[in-house]
């Protein structure tokens, strides 16, 4: 491909999306610049702090606790009150106690604090997210998506680089930048995004039967919702699995990154393009391909024995989440109505919130009973799961209708 080419696939990639996407964009990419703790977390507690690979599974799966009591009270909130407004609550929250937690040292306290920083820090994604649905044309959304997890892997190439040595000089370093960099988007939201959250008439409130109870009974967006739960348990082994199983083995934290942070490289570099090629292809079959190339991805980690082939499989694995992220994400917006999102894409989040509870336990206990391989071994099966799930849910999904959308323009505008 010629210069020119790349310059005119760039242009079109990042032409006709509105400014405050590109302020949440932004607040986005700060946001993941600073994310050192979620990567070097269970290190510290092995490594730092002496604690046992069950330990730090149990930390991470009450970070992961918070989160799911969060995500969908702030998914409610977010439609309720607002998108702008959960969002700062939710990124000051999360910069105050990420700070804290750089300070605990006795296991119970770190224990909850952690658990304070999975709530705060998961109440701002359905706020995101709905915001996001909200301020970009249908046609544009996976673009859109797509681009902001371009933005998340940006940040996290830099940040879990940084973070394994970051962690080598200083963990409480890593807890203080985290917190200020958190504190900046929550500064850039106020300042720069107004509320996005549609008008609606005195008609649409009288007749808006939209509650927990409608989520609930939607069948097929919670099959959905099930089906990301388990590609999220997958997914959330390299930063729970992934760095124990390392570390046992006798790497050192900055080996540890080096490997993770081929996925943020990876997602940085390929994620434009293969979003483009995958843009307007059947996303049924996009999330059958991508749930397997998860589940072995991660199976083949069994058979790495250094730096090298750890980051080999990390870039089958790469490949799933490059594909998988903007296609279910932007399913879930085309499965949830213009003004239940806040709630849709609480309930959606909260499937990620129970993988970060359930995955860190899991692969605790699996690692130290019967080691890593097993870990591994059962990533392959889930992953066959899920894809066998997606190939049945998504027979007969019914085609997007733009016409039935609220006009982004036609939106709340309450400036900072």
């Amino acid at each position: 491909m010629s210069l020119a080419s790349l310059r005119r696939a760039a242009r079109e990639t990042v032409s006709g999306l509105p400014r405050e996407f590109w302020w949440l964009w932004t607040s986005t990419l700060v946001n993941r610049l600073g994310g050192f703790v979620a990567t070097f977390m269970a290190l510290y507690l092995t490594l730092d702090r002496g604690y046992s690979a069950t330990y730090a599974g149990l930390v991470a799966a009450l970070h992961g606790l918070g989160g799911v009591v969060s995500s969908v009270g702030a998914g409610v909130l977010t439609d309720r009150l607002g998108r702008r407004p959960t969002l700062l609550v939710a990124q000051a929250s999360t910069a105050l106690s990420v700070a804290l937690l750089g300070f605990m040292h006795h296991p119970l306290a770190i224990a909850a604090v952690a658990f304070l920083v999975g709530m705060a820090s998961n109440a701002s994604r359905p706020a995101v997210q709905a915001m996001m649905a909200d301020i970009v044309r249908p046609e544009d959304r996976v673009r859109a998506f797509s681009l902001n997890y371009w933005a998340i892997n940006l940040g996290f190439a830099v940040s879990s680089m940084a973070a394994g040595f970051i962690a080598e000089f200083s963990y409480l370093a890593g807890f203080l930048i985290e917190a200020g960099m958190t504190m900046i988007c929550a500064i850039v939201v106020f300042l720069k995004l107004p509320e996005s959250r549609p008008e609606r008439t005195a008609a649409e409130k009288a007749a808006d039967d939209t509650g927990l109870g409608t989520v609930l009974r939607d069948g097929r967006f919670m099959g959905v919702v099930g089906l990301s739960f388990l590609i999220a348990l997958i997914f959330q082994q390299g930063m729970v699995g992934l760095p124990v199983a390392m570390g046992e083995a006798g790497f050192t934290p900055a080996d540890y990154g080096l490997a993770i942070a081929v996925n943020g490289v990876l997602i940085v570099v390929l994620q434009i393009p293969v979003t483009r090629y995958i843009e307007h292809r059947d996303p049924g079959r996009l999330l059958v391909i991508s749930a397997l190339l998860a589940g072995y991805g991660f199976g083949l980690t069994a058979f790495a024995g250094s730096v090298g082939v750890f980051a080999l499989t990390v870039c089958v694995w790469t490949l799933a989440e490059i594909v998988n992220a903007p296609t279910q994400t932007s399913l879930v917006v085309r499965l949830s109505p213009v003004h239940g999102r806040g709630r849709y894409q609480g309930m959606y989040t909260m499937s990620w919130a129970v993988a970060s509870l359930v995955a860190p336990l899991m692969s605790g206990v699996v690692i130290d009973r019967w080691g890593a391989e097993w870990l591994w071994g059962l990533c392959a099966v889930i992953g066959t799961v899920a894809g066998i799930g997606y190939g049945v849910l998504m027979r007969g999904l019914p085609s997007e209708d733009p016409a039935q959308e609220a006009s982004p323009a036609k939106t709340e505008v309450k400036a900072a």
